[in-house]
């Protein structure tokens, strides 16, 4: 009787210890726990299990910026010296096992709240990953590597123009050796009040659908096998309809625009206006991008095909042809490596040559198109050298100088002085713009700063 009660005993100080370990959710149902390790990598907060698949982490960035700028012609429209946050993101990333990551990243730059990445993805299939949600297509190598790892502080000014950024949709990428491929099909641009504002009136008032475009890339990565090396060749297409992200007015039209590659200066030059009858526009790059231990380059042609319809005659189809190209590269003066992102077909962050960090010293040069048949949204070129110090592996100070050319018909959809006239006048009509009275177009330096810390 003795032995029965004692086995008792312990299976219910047994089934105590199980009930008191049980975790339940605010709502009162039974969950699973795992215990977490939490420690900094590389200066990032990471939660980890060393257990099961679990991992969540934190992504915080802050970009603070100062430009001035000199050398415009006096008559011309100013340009005011300023400052800005340019970016200040939070993200909470997880990978919540071996199958499934999650991603939420939002903007707070200059008291403005933006959404960038809300993602979906499915990782179970080897070198293979699908995932849903709101983020940056793969087109571009310079539009999808990211702000933190940027050799100058701002994208060139065709990628701003022409390249696209982040949409909702749903993309399939492959990541092997020798090659890398995507493929993805996109709807309408999900990031603030303005977007979504757009987006419900469309639908609201007049039913119309959202649009939609298709877009593919393919990397070959002849040297994925070397160890302080990297190649890549990469070529990638998109077809593109309307969306109705943009104002109930302009859907239905096609616009194209961008800044001197400067987000301070806000004037955009380079403005093609609001061209109606667009009925869909065929995007295509081709890029060249590599790394041998500190030296890094890159360069790429876009060119974007646009379609146009006439109301009036349905069948009569015309074509405008815009585009532009770069070339850049940096070299780590103390010694340090430059990276490759395998999975990603993009740069990451260096590898410091001494303790104190490294310097990089950049060059880019830069130009882009908007002029065809009977449209003039201007072309410019840019000259740029950079220096950036990589402190640590979070602290990065970055300084850009950069002259800019823009043509008499970059006038910011007629709003900017170009020119002069006979009378010596200054001008925004670039169809008055005398050549012997000065050049057209506007012309000017920039020299800019930013502080960044990643956390």
């Amino acid at each position: 009787m003795r032995k029965i009660l004692l086995i008792l005993a312990a299976l219910t100080i047994t089934a105590s210890a199980a009930f008191a370990q049980q975790k339940y959710n605010q709502y009162g149902v039974a969950v699973q726990s795992d215990r977490l390790d939490v420690e900094a990598q590389d200066g990032i907060l990471v939660m980890e299990s060393p257990n099961s698949g679990y991992k969540l982490w934190f992504d915080v960035r802050t970009q603070a910026d100062g430009a001035v700028f000199f050398g415009e012609n006096k008559d011309y429209d100013a340009i005011g010296n300023g400052t800005s946050i340019r970016r200040a993101r939070f993200a909470v990333k997880g990978q919540i096992d071996q199958n499934w990551y999650g991603e939420f990243d939002m903007d707070l730059a200059n008291g403005l709240v933006e959404l960038k990445d809300a993602i979906v993805r499915y990782t179970g299939v080897p070198k293979l990953e699908l995932q849903v949600g709101n983020f940056k297509e793969n087109f571009s190598i310079q539009r999808n590597t990211t702000s933190r790892y940027l050799q100058f502080m701002e994208r060139p000014m065709v990628c701003s123009a022409l390249a696209p950024s982040r949409h909702l949709g749903i993309n399939a990428k492959y990541a092997g050796g020798f090659l890398w491929a995507s493929l993805g099909a996109f709807t309408t641009e999900i990031a603030g009040n303005e977007e979504w504002t757009n987006i419900a009136d469309n639908n609201k008032d007049f039913g119309r659908n959202s649009g939609y475009s298709l877009t593919g890339k393919l990397v070959f990565r002849p040297l994925y096998k070397a160890e302080n090396a990297s190649l890549h060749i990469g070529f990638a297409g998109s077809y593109r309809t309307p969306i109705t992200s943009v104002a109930t007015g302009e859907y239905g039209f096609y616009r194209a625009s961008a800044r001197n590659s400067t987000s301070i200066n806000r004037k955009k030059y380079l403005d093609t206006n609001t061209l109606p009858g667009y009925d869909h526009n065929l995007l295509w790059t081709a890029e060249l991008a590599g790394h041998w231990k500190g030296l890094r380059y890159e360069a790429a042609y876009i060119g974007d095909n646009v379609f146009f319809k006439d109301a009036k005659d349905p069948a009569s189809v015309t074509t405008n042809k815009f585009g532009g190209w770069y070339v850049q590269a940096g070299y780590l003066l103390f010694g340090g490596t430059q990276r490759y992102d395998a999975n990603g077909g993009k740069y990451t962050k260096i590898k410091p040559g001494t303790k104190a960090g490294d310097l990089e010293l950049c060059a880019r040069y830069e130009n882009v198109d908007l002029n065809d048949g009977d449209v003039f949204g201007g072309a410019a070129e840019a000259y740029a050298v950079g220096l950036n110090w990589w402190v640590n592996n979070n602290v990065k100070i970055q300084l850009n100088y950069q002259y800019n050319n823009n043509d008499r018909y970059a006038n910011g959809k007629g709003k900017l002085f170009v020119g002069h006239d006979a009378t010596g006048a200054p001008t925004k009509d670039y169809t008055k713009v005398v050549e012997e009275a000065g050049k057209g177009g506007v012309d000017y330096s920039m020299l800019a700063i930013r502080f960044e810390i990643d956390f």
